[in-house]
């Protein structure tokens, strides 16, 4: 038998890769945003397969500011950095009323996760410290890694950017466990990401808005495979949010995944 060379196989890899050309879907896909009336990206990865399927290549393409979809990232850095010890772990309220009742309380990293608390995050970004966020973007090639604003803003109105399609490579790897963190932690933060579970499929989800874009990315596994997603949509007013969910639960219909 012939033996393959390290380099060799890596050659065979990338060549993979490159033959993974995204299939444009449009009619289908272009009636669910019609029928939602906004327009956007819909990015869905068979990852048994390495099927890329795409609503508006060109969009799929185009960095936007991660808005809560960066808390994924960030709670990994918390984490991994120990600005929090525990998923389970507490930040006392500051007592400070905000716009949305659920955030005034006291979190834990698990609950914030879920309302999608920004005091809670903000707080782990300045515990994390500029220097060592800037490290772990750059170790994690996350979107364009740029740090460019208050270290308790920069991923909501900074100059912090990532593409659908960005977003989809980076959740590959932290379903793989193959980001540069600690396998416990990347296990707990794909916990903590939960959004929907039946009897058929478990959702791991966080959704964004922010700069009039708003975001939902995450996986869906069922006992066949796991799908991979990652919409971003014309967001204006905050009455829209639910279009993000409506179009991704369509699209995962559409395809048959779930029921």
């Amino acid at each position: 038998m012939h033996k393959i060379s390290s380099i060799s196989l890596l050659i065979i890899i990338l060549l993979g890769f490159q033959t993974c050309k995204p299939k444009q879907v449009n009619d289908e896909w272009n009636q669910i945003f019609k029928k939602h009336e906004t327009q956007g990206t819909f990015v869905l990865k068979k990852k048994s397969k390495n099927n890329l399927l795409v609503h508006n290549l060109s969009r799929s393409e185009t960095d936007f500011v991660p808005a809560s979809t960066f808390k994924i990232l960030n709670s990994l850095i918390a984490l991994q950095t120990s600005a929090i010890s525990h998923v389970n772990d507490t930040i006392k309220w500051d007592g400070i009323t905000r716009s949305f009742k659920s955030w005034n309380r006291d979190h834990s990293m698990k609950s914030a996760f879920s309302v999608s608390c920004v005091w809670f995050y903000q707080e782990l970004a300045r515990r994390i410290g500029e220097t060592a966020m800037q490290e772990w973007l750059n170790k994690s090639n996350y979107g364009n890694k740029k740090i460019e604003k208050a270290i308790d803003r920069f991923w909501l109105d900074g100059n912090l950017a990532i593409s659908a399609k960005e977003q989809v490579v980076f959740l590959e790897k932290l379903i793989d466990n193959r980001l540069p963190f600690n396998k416990e932690i990347q296990e707990s933060v794909k916990k903590i990401m939960i959004t929907d579970s039946t009897d058929a499929y478990t959702i791991h989800s966080k959704t964004g808005w922010s700069n009039k874009i708003g975001w939902n990315v995450g996986y869906i596994e069922t006992d066949k495979d796991i799908w991979i997603f990652a919409m971003n949509i014309d967001m204006e007013k905050l009455k829209d949010a639910k279009k993000r969910k409506l179009i991704t639960y369509d699209i995962l219909r559409e395809q048959g995944i779930i029921e």
